[in-house]
């Protein structure tokens, strides 16, 4: 019954980021469309929008905060460990396991206790663009600076999980 829950967990936490994480590359595909059109208005049309050249700027903030756990999830994130390639199944568990609590799990409450602040008199201050004719959402840009720890957290606990699944059943 333990292992049945544990992977519902992992279940549920991995759609959540397979879902954004699609989302987020769909996102890359929208940005390219949107320089591309930044292009041909400036230098085709001589016409500017400060507005859509900011939006490629949010686009990408999706990108970036809708990835990042996703790469957690499919081992994309560089490895510079020499050795770990040669361990068994359970000693690598172990590794992760170990990392993805000290490391990832202080790295990501350091985001967040650091950044908490910041974020919240943006929100206060429904901070926009310094441009006028820019976009007034600044606000909701700089939150990502909170979401990105927290899916990293998300998801570095479902890999916390499987670790854990590797070393019990060793």
């Amino acid at each position: 019954m333990k292992n049945y829950r544990l992977n519902s967990i992992i279940k549920i936490i991995d759609q959540i980021t397979d879902k954004t994480g699609r989302v987020g590359s769909w996102c890359s595909l929208v940005m390219v469309v949107v320089m591309v059109l930044v292009v041909i208005l400036r230098y085709g049309l001589q016409f500017g929008s400060i507005a859509l050249q900011e939006s490629v700027m949010y686009l990408n903030c999706v990108i970036f905060t809708f990835g990042v756990a996703f790469t957690l999830k499919e081992g994309g994130h560089v490895r510079v460990d020499v050795i770990y390639s040669k361990l068994s199944s359970k000693k690598k568990a172990l590794i992760d396991l170990c990392g993805t609590l000290i490391f990832l799990t202080l790295t990501a409450g350091f985001i967040l206790w650091t950044s908490w602040e910041y974020v919240s008199v943006s929100w206060r201050i429904r901070e926009g663009s310094a441009e006028s004719s820019g976009l007034p959402y600044v606000y909701i840009l700089k939150t990502s600076i909170l979401i990105i720890p927290i899916m990293l957290l998300m998801q570095g606990f479902s890999e916390s999980l499987k670790a854990y699944k590797i070393i019990q059943k060793n």
